[in-house]
């Protein structure tokens, strides 16, 4: 069993991701004032839109740094075919594990930047040059661990929480709360769970095994927002064809999108991200 494997009764969720926000200026190459009647250009402010995060109270899975990333892993991120990836993605590892982006890199060298990351998204890697590793160093010490221990260690509801419809959701609608399963659970092909309530409103999925999105499963909000769902499990997540899933997902293994498959939330995995013409969207600010 790796660092990043799951006890689930016992859980030690030593998870590293690569977790960064950087502001960039221009600047000179040395303390000389410039010459007098010299152009001087302002300081370049980059926005960096890292989308909405769950602010409603102790019902949240805190993120912090997190929360700047679209997708995070450990070990790769690949992508097959022209994916469309909304905000930032983070790896890990070195940059030879994120596949399939054409990236191009900064002149900074803190971050590169690919045709299919948009939104003011960027690449990060743990071999691009400071202050991109020591903060990778914070995210993977404090905040990813933080964000998966919280969410396992959240109390289940009281009410029909634990185990519910066997962990096959399609055609059930769930009110909010602390759900648990000793299982994976799935969404057969074509059905729909709903979750339905208030834009603040909070899910938490508390799931033993996997999640598998059969073809044309789907995810349906309510009222609700994807950034206050929170899909934490301990096995893979499997997106199969035209699936459609919301909210965040914080996988003790890897994430698999088939061909199609779409998400609108985050894809935290402890291994692997795969993609294959996918559409993966941070929650809207």
């Amino acid at each position: 069993m790796n660092a990043f494997q799951i006890n689930y009764r016992r859980p030690a969720w030593l998870l590293a991701f690569a977790l960064s926000a950087f502001v960039v200026g221009c600047g000179g190459g040395g303390d000389d004032a410039p010459a007098p009647g010299a152009r001087v250009d302002p300081p370049v402010v980059v926005v960096d839109p890292v989308g909405a995060v769950c602010t409603v109270g102790a019902a949240c899975v805190p993120l912090a740094s997190a929360g700047n990333y679209t997708i995070l892993a450990m070990s790769g991120v690949t992508t097959t075919g022209t994916s469309a990836i909304t905000g930032h993605v983070g790896l890990n590892s070195v940059a030879a594990g994120m596949t399939g982006f054409s990236e191009t890199m900064d002149a900074s060298n803190t971050f590169s930047t690919s045709a299919q990351v948009t939104g003011g998204g960027r690449l990060y890697a743990s071999d691009y040059a400071a202050p991109t590793p020591a903060a990778l160093t914070t995210a993977t010490a404090t905040d990813a661990t933080a964000a998966f221990a919280d969410a396992d260690n959240k109390t289940i509801s009281v009410g029909d929480f634990a185990d519910v419809g066997g962990g096959n959701l399609g055609g059930l609608s769930l009110p909010p709360g602390v759900y648990e399963w000793t299982t994976g659970v799935s969404v057969a092909g074509g059905s729909t769970v709903t979750l339905a309530g208030t834009a603040t409103d909070v899910w938490v999925f508390k799931i033993a095994g996997g999640i598998t999105m059969n073809p044309g499963a789907t995810v349906t909000l309510t009222g609700a927002l994807p950034q206050n769902v929170f899909w934490r499990t301990a096995g893979v997540v499997a997106l199969d064809t035209t699936s459609n899933l919301k909210g965040i997902v914080l996988s003790g293994s890897s994430v698999t999108l088939a061909s199609g498959a779409t998400v609108n939330g985050r894809l935290i995995a402890s291994t692997a991200v795969t993609l294959i013409a996918n559409t993966v969207t941070r929650p809207a600010p």
